[in-house]
This record gives structure tokens, C-alpha cells and sequence, in this order.
């Protein structure tokens, strides 16, 4: 087999996944490293996979699982691979896949429980996170609204872990119809907020229900016109010195507390 070199066509046009104009014309974004190919390859996304041969010694059943699916195996040189990837030490094994996102329709529907809602989430690392959280705590999906990250960005994927393969994502610029969408469904609105009227201790009865939960950008909150749109905004009670939390840590104790609630709640009684 020959090794293919960062000037090969196959390995020119796996390159260009890496900008977000050439991921959403061709639905197509490359996933690195072992966590992620192989949850891609787990969820048949892959169409091809480009390997170093030290790298296939490495990871030679994540190589041979894709053989097995008769997925295209390309061997590359170390500098293609250091094409191939947005990291400082390239793992050598990279994947080109399908785009994950879905609808919007899709991922929020009447059967939902819980959603994951941030709002104009500009870090791809927080996005990355939040959709692991929303993995871990059982979420029906994750609605990344207004102007969001790409979740196929390469740091969103990793920060994953994975987990970006195991539940819907969507994606929809327009939030007032994120919001409307929510309320058509039957699912409570619930926001984050420092000055909120209810505490999360005491919200139990509250995260019962379906629920959504909006979470705002990094820098500059939730805004205050989407926060009014909620049906209930919630504070977090900080009881140290900290002036407040960061959205993946936000998000996480938010999301926490509705699937105990929930997962409780559907346990049977014995």
C-alpha cells in the first residue's frame, strides 16, 4: 500500500474539513485520536480513515474495526498527519465523517425530557463539554441556538469525548424559533440566572417536568430578552466567594439536578 503524503488529492480534500465553509458544503468533518474514531466507526459515520503507521500499531483494533466495516484505510506520512490535524501533537489516526447535526424538529419533539439549550455558545471547548454533560446525565439533545459554534469544529469534537456521536445535535440561528419550538412541544423553559426567582434547591417539584434548559455565552450571559422568554429563570446558590460559575460548570449542575429529579421520579415504587 502506498503512503499518501499531505499532497495527495484524498489527503488535500480531508484538509480543507478542517475550515467551517468546506464542512457545511460537503457534510462532511474529520474526527481524531482513538475516543473519537472510534465512536464515529461505532456509529457508521466514517468514510475514510487516515492512519501513520506508528499510529496503526497504536490503535490496530480501532484500524482493523474499520477494515471490518469496510471502511477506506489510507496510510500517511507524519507531516500529512500534522495536515490532517488542529492539535499540537497529532494522534496520527484521523476520520472523515459525515456531519452529525439534525433538524431542529428532530431534536426537540413532545416525547422530550430534558434538552440542553445554550445560546450563542462562542468556545468550542464549552460546547464540546456541555454536550458530554448532556451525554452523562441522559439528555434527549442538545440545541445549539442563535450564532453558535460549529459543533464540528475539532476542539468541540474532542472536548466531547465521543459523546457528540451518542445524541442529537442541532443547529438553529434563529432563536425566537428554538423558543417557540420548545413551547409547541410541551417543554418548560427554564434560564440560569444570578437574580433568579426560584433557588435550584428548592426548584425539585419544578425539574420534574419536561424541560429545557438556556444557557448564555461565555462572556456575556444569557440575554436578557431570551432570559424573559422563559417560563422560570433559576439561580445556582453560590455560598462561597465565587462571583459565579462558568456555562460548562452551569450547565452541568443545571442538567444534574433535572435528571436526578426525573430519573427519581420514574423509578417505580416497590
Amino acid at each position: 500500500m502506498d503512503t499518501l503524503t499531505e499532497r495527495t488529492p484524498r489527503v488535500v480534500s480531508a484538509v480543507k474539513l478542517l475550515r467551517t465553509a468546506e464542512r457545511r458544503k460537503t457534510g462532511r468533518f474529520l474526527a481524531e485520536g482513538e475516543n473519537s474514531v472510534t465512536e464515529a466507526l461505532a456509529a457508521a459515520r466514517v468514510h475514510e480513515l487516515f492512519v501513520t503507521e506508528a499510529a496503526a500499531g497504536r490503535y490496530a483494533t480501532v484500524v482493523d474495526e474499520a477494515r471490518h466495516k469496510c471502511v477506506r484505510v489510507g496510510i500517511v506520512t507524519e507531516r500529512a498527519a500534522a495536515r490532517l490535524s488542529d492539535t499540537v501533537t497529532p494522534p496520527g489516526l484521523v476520520a472523515v465523517c459525515d456531519t452529525l447535526d439534525v433538524p431542529l424538529a428532530e431534536a426537540v419533539t413532545p416525547r422530550s425530557r430534558l434538552l440542553a439549550v445554550p445560546v450563542a455558545v462562542a468556545e468550542p471547548g464549552n460546547a464540546g463539554t456541555l454536550i458530554r454533560v448532556s451525554d452523562a446525565v441522559g439528555a434527549d439533545a442538545v440545541v445549539l441556538a442563535g450564532d453558535s459554534v460549529d459543533p464540528h469544529n475539532g476542539k468541540c469534537v474532542r472536548s466531547s469525548a465521543g459523546s457528540i456521536f451518542h445524541l442529537p445535535v442541532a443547529r438553529e440561528r434563529d432563536t425566537d424559533r428554538v423558543l417557540a419550538t420548545l413551547a409547541e412541544a410541551g417543554v418548560q423553559i427554564l434560564a440560569t440566572a444570578a437574580d433568579g426567582e426560584i433557588d435550584l434547591d428548592d426548584a425539585d417539584e419544578l425539574l420534574a417536568a419536561p424541560t429545557a434548559w438556556l444557557f448564555g455565552n461565555e462572556a456575556h450571559g444569557l440575554d436578557p430578552q431570551v432570559a424573559a422568554r422563559a417560563d422560570h429563570r433559576v439561580r445556582i446558590p453560590i455560598r462561597g466567594r465565587a462571583e459565579s460559575l462558568n456555562l460548562a460548570t452551569a450547565a452541568s449542575i443545571c442538567l444534574y439536578a433535572s435528571a436526578r429529579v426525573q430519573h427519581r421520579a420514574a423509578r417505580p415504587i416497590t
